[in-house]
């Protein structure tokens, strides 16, 4: 029961906050900062806020002018506009390879008479090379290995892609290679504890079924397919776990670091099972949790079965040497041995266990084996829908983020949650060359003197990463045919079609003809050059640019969209002057 109050005493209500003095620092401090809105305002046309300045000298003429080129940044919280710029290119490119009805990539075309010569030239200077080699005529070697360099040369000048055959290594470069010694080879038997999947030749088509309603309507749908990795123990809702002392962060952390070997294979293991090259697009990104996951845009439709028979049936084993007990920490690590031109225990000086030794040491059995949880989510999505345009921005939703700044440590247990996780994996090994293999007594492969046990540069050792150091954007060879480079150019041939631009960047103009190109020299400029402007002039001048350039393309796409309309009624006239004649 809750005591009255006594009189005179209420608790008065909240008075607002007077507005300040006209004058007074806290009504100067309320005004917003110029700076911040020029930012603002460069942002929302579009300019990047950190531009690099380069200086381009014309070699004929000699004139220099400096020039602003966007940083590209991936990332938003480094540059906001070029990073919305990168996601809505991906989104482009992700849009136009997923719902194809035809190959992107065509076939090559045959070779010409001057290509073939080429390569029976190329055939004949490796057989007298081998013929010289045979004998120990070394300076005819030497002789045909410059004669064939000039082949290579003229091949690729020809044509012809790739190389015909690998470079021959000399004397000199085999004395210095490492690896020497027989190839490793480990047992390509699959696992007893993980089913068996058919295997079918692969088709050389990437292009899935097509379907046929009953009313004779055809359909090619696509697929959303989301990946998850396995359980470490229950969690809350909020991605932390029930028992802290209990969750498996070792585990957790190997699956992490190893995640992308396991998304490789998961696609093999579908390509042959389905019988055809399966094409995919998406982005890797961390769950509540912090365990990565990934979602896919496939081309075509795969049965849901096959789709959660495959991920059970997918897993990695990682054949690196044991770590189940840490020999030293970091601070107090092993050192490094001029002398010995090794890495030696700090009391005892005796080398470390070398690489090659403890492979040689491995049992039958791996270090660690990643699989796929038991989640796998998949649906069909129909091209042209709005389904299909928000799947897309679902995949690309965060790109333009760090991996630890996808889900914010807003509480205590949040923060535990990820220091423990980052704890665990800033000693785990990340490559055969990581420092941190000398926390376990393990000299990593080519140790050298310049190796920090337990402070690898690697990016799984990050705490904005949370052990997704591979690419984050994952997206087939033949999904679309084309690089982000070539998306950019279409965007550009885009615009200066609706701007009736007639020469373009690449020096070709409408009618396909050359334009001379002019030669230039480019060199990055320091910001105390005394020809760069201010950073504040440069962002002025860009946003200027960047509002007359979106007015010009406002007004074109309106006058390509009255033009249909004047065509139709023009076209209507014409009927009806046509009827009265």
């Amino acid at each position: 029961m809750t005591a009255p109050t006594l009189p005179g005493l209420a608790s008065a209500a909240p008075t607002p906050a007077a507005a300040p003095r006209p004058g007074s620092r806290a009504a100067r401090m309320a005004l917003p900062r110029s700076v911040d809105v020029l930012k603002e305002v460069a942002a929302e046309y579009g300019v990047c806020v950190r531009p690099l300045a380069m200086r381009r000298t014309d070699l004929d003429t000699g004139l220099t002018e400096v020039i602003d080129l966007p940083c590209g940044a991936t990332r938003e919280d480094k540059c906001a506009p070029c990073a919305k710029k990168n996601r809505q290119l991906r989104q482009a490119q992700i849009r136009e390879g997923w719902h194809r009805d035809d190959e992107p990539l065509p076939p090559p075309e045959p070779a010409t008479e001057e290509q073939s010569s080429l390569i029976l030239f190329r055939a004949h200077l490796e057989f007298s090379r081998d013929e010289a080699s045979r004998a120990c005529q070394w300076d005819q070697v030497e002789d045909l290995d410059e004669a064939i360099r000039e082949v290579e040369e003229a091949i690729a000048a020809e044509g012809l892609r790739g190389r015909v055959a690998p470079p021959h290594a000399t004397v000199d470069e085999d004395q210095g290679d490492d690896d020497t010694g027989p190839r490793r080879k480990r047992s390509t038997r699959r696992r007893q504890d993980a089913p068996e999947l058919p295997r079918r030749k692969v088709e050389p088509r990437t292009v899935g079924r097509t379907y046929t309603a009953a009313d004779g309507a055809t359909y090619r749908p696509s697929m959303w397919l989301t990946l998850t990795l396995d359980s470490y123990g229950p969690v809350r809702p909020d991605g932390t776990p029930l028992n802290p002392d209990r969750y498996d962060y070792r585990r957790a952390a190997w699956d992490a670091v190893h995640f992308p070997r396991l998304l490789d294979r998961f696609w093999q293991n579908l390509r042959r099972c389905e019988g055809w090259n399966v094409q995919y697009a998406g982005c890797v990104e961390p769950q509540r949790r912090l365990a990565p996951h990934a979602h896919f845009a496939i081309r075509g439709t795969i049965p849901r079965d096959i789709l959660r028979t495959v991920a059970a049936a997918t897993y990695h084993q990682v054949w690196w040497p044991a770590v189940d007990v840490q020999r030293y920490t970091v601070e107090r690590p092993p050192v490094w041995d001029e002398d010995a031109s090794a890495w030696v225990d700090p009391d005892t000086r005796q080398p470390l266990t070398t690489w090659t030794e403890a492979l040689d040491a491995i049992d039958a059995e791996p270090v660690h084996v990643v699989r796929f949880g038991a989640q796998v989510d998949a649906r069909g999505v129909m091209p042209g829908t709005e389904d299909a345009e928000r799947t897309i921005r679902y995949v690309t939703k965060y790109i333009t983020k760090h991996a630890g700044d996808v889900h914010k440590a807003t509480t205590d247990r949040q923060r535990t949650h990820l220091d423990r996780l980052w704890r665990e994996l800033r000693v785990t090994p990340c490559t055969d060359r990581c420092a941190n293999w000398l926390l376990y007594g393990v000299q990593p492969k080519k140790a050298h003197a310049k190796l920090k046990p337990g402070r690898c540069k690697g990016k799984v050792h990050q705490r904005d990463t949370l052990g997704i150091g591979g690419r984050r954007i994952l997206i087939s060879r033949d999904w679309s045919g084309k690089t982000l480079s070539d998306h950019k150019h279409d965007v550009r041939a885009w615009v200066r079609v609706l701007l009736g631009v007639t020469v373009g960047l690449d020096g070709v103009d409408d009618q396909g003809a050359t334009v001379e190109p002019v030669r230039h020299a480019w060199e990055l400029a320091r910001p105390d050059d005394p020809d760069v402007p201010a950073m504040a002039h440069r962002l002025l001048r860009s946003i200027s640019e960047r509002a007359r350039w979106r007015s010009e393309l406002l007004a074109a796409k309106d006058r390509a969209a009255q033009l249909p309309e004047k065509n139709a009624s023009t076209t209507e006239a014409d009927d009806k002057t046509g009827e009265g004649l």
